[in-house]
């Protein structure tokens, strides 16, 4: 996958992706990531790139014509068509749906604001999409590119040692459900002790506990992603179980 972001900080993008998952996704090939600063692009002795906003007010608005021709640049850059995406507190929210989404196509370009954000032309003639990662105001867009670039590497085929890795985090699956609790060595810990369930070896019944704690969890932590008229009989019987042991765990 290759991925283009668009910054006025571009070796920020570069030095979040040098690490861990995304670093040795870059080393392996599964993985081309390249900054595009819009200064680069910019007019006149300062390379200008915003100004102040028409109609007054705070701050300063990210002009057209170096974003527009940096974008230029980007797209020739390499013949496969890609979405711009500008990361933006109005955009849609990122969930992982979206990210399985955006992990499918070939190639990315990330536009990142700064300032009081960019010209509103701009972004109605370049960008295909406006993306949020939380109902926040951040300094710039590099941020939630960076989390773009995160979510959607480790997605790549190869990128993470355990295929099934990927497949058993947080709201993957049809139900988007929370994971479950993980738990390593030492099984005795003054901490507290592994649940025994898990060094039974039965795998059966470790699969059934770790179904029925992501069933808990969710129901807990996010109930808004649980959707119980959608969950099977076995699933609506687990979760009651679960229910029902918390209501005497913490009877008085």
């Amino acid at each position: 996958m290759r991925i283009d972001v668009v910054s006025l900080f571009p070796e920020f993008i570069d030095q979040c992706a040098a690490f861990g998952v995304v670093g040795r996704a870059r080393e392996r090939g599964l993985l081309a990531l390249k900054g595009w600063s819009p200064r680069d692009y910019a007019q006149g002795n300062y390379r200008r790139v915003d100004d102040r906003p028409f109609g007054g007010g705070p701050g300063m608005v990210m002009l057209i014509e170096p974003l527009r021709a940096c974008l230029a640049a980007v797209r020739a850059a390499d013949p496969q068509p890609a979405p711009v995406i500008y990361l933006s507190p109005q955009g849609r929210p990122l969930t992982q749906a979206k990210v399985r989404e955006l992990a499918a196509l070939p190639r990315l370009v990330l536009l990142c604001g700064r300032y009081e954000g960019v010209d509103e032309r701009l972004l109605a003639a370049e960008v295909d999409e406006e993306i949020s990662i939380g109902d926040y105001v951040l300094s710039g867009g590099e941020l939630g590119a960076a989390v773009i670039v995160d979510a959607v590497t480790r997605l790549q085929e190869g990128a993470l040692g355990d295929a099934e890795s990927a497949e058993q985090d947080s709201f993957e699956g049809p139900e988007g459900l929370l994971d479950c609790p993980h738990y390593s060595h030492p099984a005795s810990h003054e901490l507290g002790e592994v649940p025994e369930v898990l060094r039974s070896g039965n795998h059966a019944a470790i699969a059934r506990w770790r179904r029925q704690q992501s069933l808990l969890r969710t129901w807990l932590r996010r109930p808004d992603l649980l959707h119980e008229e959608q969950l099977s009989k076995a699933d609506r019987a687990l979760l009651e179980q679960a229910r029902q042991a918390l209501s005497g765990d913490s009877a008085p």
